[in-house]
């Protein structure tokens, strides 16, 4: 089987114009760039289904290399009805946002923007993660000896103001030492 290659640059084309239209904030520059990709997508499962051959009915004096595959057929099918719902939905949802505010182009969002400048460090994702993390078992080496997983580290936090350690952390106001996940025992 060889390649059409007027096909794969058409599709490239499609690929890239609705790529770049979908990046645009008009939604109907979206509809559009979700079309040409749909269309590109067409075309590719196309090219998989080779050269045109008879249709996929049987006959017994026809062999079965002349026939056609009807799988890429259905896939361009059951394509063209996704695209075409999206369609629909999409052409609903700029219609929608004309009703409302006469306006064809998403705005930007001032909460995405306060959500963008935030640190990207997690107290919760990015601490210190020891290798012996059990609730079968106590771990009672110091958070600085324990052999942790290479590659992450602890950051320092800055102090809180007003609140100097005095050497008591990790300890209940009875002096006995707190276990991780038993503090409210």
């Amino acid at each position: 089987m060889s390649v059409n290659l007027t096909l794969l640059f058409v599709m490239g084309v499609l690929y890239a114009v609705g790529i770049y239209l979908l990046l645009e904030r008009s939604l109907t520059r979206v509809l559009f760039g979700l079309m040409l990709l749909a269309n590109g997508t067409n075309l590719l499962l196309l090219t998989t289904g080779g050269y045109a051959g008879l249709a996929p009915i049987f006959d017994k004096d026809i062999p079965a290399a002349t026939y056609n595959d009807p799988l890429p057929q259905a896939f361009i099918l059951t394509s063209i009805v996704i695209s075409f719902a999206v369609t629909a939905f999409m052409i609903s949802l700029i219609y929608r946002a004309w009703l409302l505010s006469r306006a064809d182009h998403i705005q930007v969002d001032r909460e995405d923007l306060r959500v963008a400048k935030r640190d990207l460090y997690d107290d919760e994702e990015d601490s210190e993660i020891a290798i012996e993390v059990s609730d079968f078992h106590e771990n009672v080496q110091p958070l600085g000896k324990r052999e942790t997983i290479p590659g992450i580290g602890s950051r320092r936090l800055p102090r809180v103001q007003g609140k100097a350690s005095n050497g008591n952390a990790g300890k209940r106001r009875d002096g006995q030492a707190v276990t991780p996940g038993k503090e409210h025992e």
